[in-house]
């Protein structure tokens, strides 16, 4: 099967009235905003599209929303911004079910200091080890690591003290400024392999969907496309919602999609989707007009 290899979004834009887009890997990769998004973007608007940003991020949404603000980004692009951590948030802050309302009050936050603003408002005492801690919330690990393997001890001692967790990015890894690194949900992954359990929250869980449904105010599903870079997580993601899906080739897969000569590799890419269970309309280099 090969993937449709397209130039730009200008090419299937007509076909769609709102669009759901990925941050990472598509819009910036967390040091600066990518060539040519911030004027596709302008023409998608200018044509009357509606937009939302979707985000495993582990922060809250207007956390996000400053952040694209000082990348250039500014609200006049987007109609709303959705995030992994703020579903966390309103998660834990709600306590919806029972499984929620058993936690306990008590949280080991794994993860960068940065991240600690996903706690703030809620009733929730920080604890500083595992044994002080009711359950655990991964964020992410500390900056420029490519393995979840330092965390093994701790989370060896939270099995077997049977500590529940709570993932606020289903991400397993990023590309931040060139340097591959991982993301929460390798630790998180790493925890339910040693028979720990999680509860995730973000893409690919249908539910955040329904969130930026709300922002765009339509629930036509077949008006909505949904574009990323990771087929595990946006296009999963996307599908599961019952949308379209754009992949976008340079993202977390650019070593795997995107030729020597430069070029993306439709059938592989087709070969891709097949493996992940997915389905695309097209791919593209970057997230272009």
């Amino acid at each position: 099967m090969t993937v449709p290899v397209l130039q730009g979004v200008s090419e299937v834009a007509d076909r769609y009235e709102g669009f759901i887009l990925d941050l990472w890997g598509v819009v910036h990769d967390g040091v600066t905003v990518f060539p040519g998004v911030i004027d596709a973007l302008e023409r998608l608007r200018a044509a009357g599209k509606k937009l939302v940003f979707l985000s495993n991020a582990p922060r809250r949404a207007h956390i996000v929303a400053e952040q694209l603000n000082a990348f250039g980004v500014t609200d006049l692009l987007y109609d709303g911004v959705m995030s992994s951590g703020e579903v966390t948030w309103r998660y834990l802050d709600t306590r919806p079910d029972d499984w929620s309302q058993s936690l306990g009050q008590s949280c080991l936050q794994i993860g960068p200091d940065r991240d600690l603003g996903i706690l703030k408002g809620l009733d929730i005492n920080p604890a500083k080890s595992v044994a002080e801690a009711d359950f655990m919330l991964v964020t992410g690990p500390n900056d420029r690591m490519n393995s979840a393997e330092p965390y093994d001890a701790m989370l060896r001692e939270a099995h077997a003290a049977g500590k529940r967790m709570i993932c606020a990015n289903p991400d397993r890894e990023v590309i931040r400024g060139g340097i591959r690194q991982i993301c929460a949900g390798a630790i998180a992954e790493r925890y339910e392999n040693l028979g720990g359990e999680v509860r995730w929250h973000g893409k690919p869980d249908p539910s955040i969907y329904e969130e930026c449904f709300q922002l765009l105010k339509t629930t036509k599903k077949s008006g909505i496309l949904g574009i990323g870079d990771s087929y595990t997580t946006d296009i999963k993601g996307a599908n599961m919602a019952g949308l379209d899906a754009l992949l976008v080739a340079g993202g977390i897969h650019s070593n795997d999609l995107i030729r020597t000569s430069g070029k993306i590799d439709g059938s592989r890419t087709g070969e891709h989707a097949k493996a992940e269970g997915v389905h695309l309309i097209g791919v593209v280099k970057a997230f272009v007009w």
